[in-house]
C-alpha cells in the first residue's frame, strides 16, 4: 500500500445556534483525503485557522514528499515532514496540515487492518466519557442560562462556557458564571474557557473570585499559553488550570509540564500533528500523573485518542464542532450525555458525505 495523492479542500458549514435556530454560525475546516495506489482513501480534518495555507501545504509541499510511502509508516512520514519541511519545529499551518494528514493515514491503517483507530492506538476502551461545551461568547446572559439548563436536563454532567469575551471584563464573566451555577445547581461540573484571551491580572481576578462557584477547571486563561505565567496563576488559585488544545507538537507540551504550568493536559489530534504526535503527549501525561481532557472540539476524531489510551480523559462535545461532525460524517457518534462509543467500522468508522463536502466547499 503506497500513497498516490493527497487532496485538501476548504469548507464552511452554517449551523443554527442551539438556543435560537433563527441565528446561524458559520464554522470552517480543512478536509484531507489521502488516496493509495490501490484505490483506498483515508480521511482527515483540521480546523479553520489559515485554511487555504493549510490546504496548500498539504497539496504543494507534503504530497510530493510522501508520495510512494506506505501510509502505515506514520513515524517515517512524520520524520520526513519534520526533517524537510519543519526542521525548526514551528507551529501553525505546517502542524495543522500534518494533523489532517496523520488522521487520514491512521484511517487508512485501520481500514487495512479491519480495526478502529482507537484499537490501533491501544484499545483501552470502546467508549469515552464526555463533557459539553455549551456556553458560546455570542450568547446573552439569559441565553447562556437557557442553554445550560437544556444541557443539564439532557443529562450532561459536565458543562463548559467561554469567558473573557463579554463586555464588562472579568466581573461580567463572574456574573455569567454565577447565573449558570444557580441554574444548574451544585451537582453538575462547571468549567470555564478563556481561549487564551486574558492577561495575568484579569485571569487571576476572575479565578480567585470564581473559586466559590466550584469550577472544575479553567481552560487556557492566558495569552500565548505562557507557561511561566500559567505556573504563577496556578499557585494563586484553587481552580485547576488546563491547557494544550492548540499546541502543535510534544515540545510545547513538555514546556507546560516542566514549568508545572497545568493541572490537566488537553491534546487535540486535529491540531497537535495527529494521532502519531498526540499519543506521545498522552504518554507524557501518564508519566507525570497529569489527567487528560480534550479541548478544541472535533469529538469524532478525538474520541479515538481518548478511548485508545489507558489514561484517556473526557471528550469535549463542543456545541458547534460536534454538530459539524454529525452534519459532514453521517453515522458519527451522536452528542449524547455521558459517554461516546467508538464506531464499529474500521478506521475512523465513518465517511464524509460527498454531497455535503460539495455543498460546503469554499473556493479560493
Amino acid at each position: 500500500m503506497k500513497i498516490a495523492r493527497i487532496e485538501a479542500t476548504v469548507h464552511k458549514v452554517a449551523l443554527p445556534l442551539p438556543v435560537d435556530p433563527a441565528r446561524r454560525m458559520a464554522w470552517g475546516f480543512v478536509f484531507c483525503a489521502v488516496t493509495t495506489e490501490d484505490g483506498r482513501t483515508g480521511q482527515g480534518l483540521t480546523g479553520k485557522m489559515l485554511p487555504f495555507a493549510v490546504a496548500d501545504v498539504l497539496t504543494r509541499e507534503i504530497q510530493d514528499l510522501v508520495k510512494g510511502m506506505d501510509p502505515r509508516r506514520t513515524e517515517a512520514i512524520h520524520h520526513a515532514v519534520w526533517r524537510k519541511l519543519n526542521m525548526r519545529s514551528q507551529t501553525g499551518a505546517i502542524v495543522h496540515a500534518l494533523s489532517a494528514l496523520d488522521i487520514a493515514l491512521w484511517d487508512l491503517a485501520g481500514q487495512e487492518a479491519g480495526r478502529s483507530i482507537a484499537s490501533l492506538l491501544g484499545g483501552h476502551a470502546e467508549d469515552a466519557e464526555t463533557y459539553c461545551t455549551f456556553g458560546l461568547a455570542e450568547y446573552s446572559r439569559d441565553e447562556l442560562v437557557a442553554a445550560a439548563r437544556d444541557c443539564a436536563a439532557a443529562g450532561h454532567t459536565g458543562l463548559k462556557m467561554v469567558v473573557g469575551a463579554a463586555r464588562g471584563g472579568w466581573r461580567e464573566d463572574l456574573a455569567r458564571l454565577r447565573a449558570v451555577r444557580d441554574a444548574i445547581g451544585p451537582d453538575v461540573a462547571l468549567m470555564m474557557d478563556a481561549n487564551y484571551c486574558l492577561d495575568p491580572f484579569q485571569a487571576r481576578s476572575l479565578a480567585q473570585a470564581a473559586e466559590e462557584l466550584d469550577i472544575a477547571f479553567f481552560e487556557e486563561p492566558l495569552h500565548q499559553n505562557d507557561a511561566r505565567a500559567l505556573a504563577e496563576l496556578r499557585h494563586l488559585t484553587r481552580i485547576p488550570i488546563a491547557a494544550g488544545q492548540m499546541e502543535g507538537h510534544r515540545w510545547r507540551y513538555r514546556e507546560l509540564i516542566e514549568h508545572r504550568a497545568v493541572d490537566i493536559l488537553q491534546p487535540n489530534c486535529c491540531y497537535g500533528s495527529g494521532y502519531t504526535e498526540t499519543r506521545k503527549v498522552c504518554h507524557a501525561a501518564q508519566l507525570f500523573n497529569l489527567p487528560l481532557a480534550v479541548g478544541g472540539g472535533w469529538p469524532l476524531f478525538n474520541l479515538h485518542l481518548m478511548a485508545g489510551m489507558m489514561n484517556g480523559g473526557p471528550v469535549e462535545l463542543h456545541a458547534v464542532t460536534a454538530a459539524v461532525c454529525e452534519h459532514v460524517f453521517p453515522g458519527a457518534p451522536p452528542s449524547r450525555a455521558g459517554r461516546m462509543a467508538v464506531p464499529d467500522a474500521p478506521g475512523l468508522g465513518v465517511r464524509a458525505d460527498p454531497d455535503v463536502l460539495k455543498d460546503t466547499l469554499v473556493r479560493p
